[in-house]
């Protein structure tokens, strides 16, 4: 049998942020890819994952209802603003007419009206962030997984962009789980946070 890399019993309400926070290695981006169904084969996991009190460690990923914003926006080149948004849209909204109006909808809140066309090659940093968390919410989510998503980010657009996320969150009511090393990020979130320590065992 080999080590376990992290052990954790934890229970997240509606709406609530917890912040996960620990060097590299900690197992931070493990956690959130067994909650997500996407963990290395490498990897195991034991235990049991529940959202909405559904076990979902049992389900395959797409249908587990989560979401998960990442370090870098992976947006897709060969598809516009819009088409990645459609990409992104849970399969309840059918139709085009249904599917193009989510998608300016929710490009007009997010202050990206008229954008559905562009090239996300054109988009800025702060830009792309923003349409990699629609892309998101437009899932219809019941939890969204941050995983390091400000990182990467200058320290102006990552304050800009950290406000945005967590106020679209809180809108939702949305509970989320961050992973992340930096404090500020912590804060941000405004909830409750843990901290692991390499190998990362609580």
């Amino acid at each position: 049998a080999g080590q376990a890399n992290l052990r954790l019993s934890l229970r997240v309400e509606p709406g609530e942020k917890v912040s996960v926070m620990g060097p590299s290695g900690s197992g931070k981006s493990r956690m959130l890819a067994a909650i997500c169904g996407t963990l290395d084969p490498a990897f195991q996991m034991a235990g049991e994952i529940r959202l909405d009190g559904r076990r979902i460690d049992v389900e395959p990923p797409e249908l587990r209802r989560t979401g998960i914003l990442f370090q870098d926006d992976l947006l897709f080149p060969h598809l516009s603003v819009g088409g990645n948004l459609a990409f992104g849209l849970a399969a309840t909204v059918r139709g085009r007419k249904a599917r193009r109006s989510c998608v300016e909808e929710a490009l007009s809140a997010a202050d990206l009206e008229g954008f559905a066309d562009r090239d996300p090659a054109t988009l800025s940093g702060g830009q792309r962030a923003r349409v990699s968390l629609l892309r998101v919410l437009l899932s219809q989510p019941r939890a969204v997984l941050l995983d390091e998503p400000f990182s990467k980010l200058d320290m102006a657009l990552r304050s800009r962009f950290r406000a945005f996320v967590f106020h679209e969150l809180r809108s939702r009511a949305l509970p989320a789980l961050l992973a992340t090393h930096d404090h500020e990020d912590a804060k941000a979130a405004g909830g409750k946070v843990i901290e692991l320590e390499s190998p990362g065992a609580i």
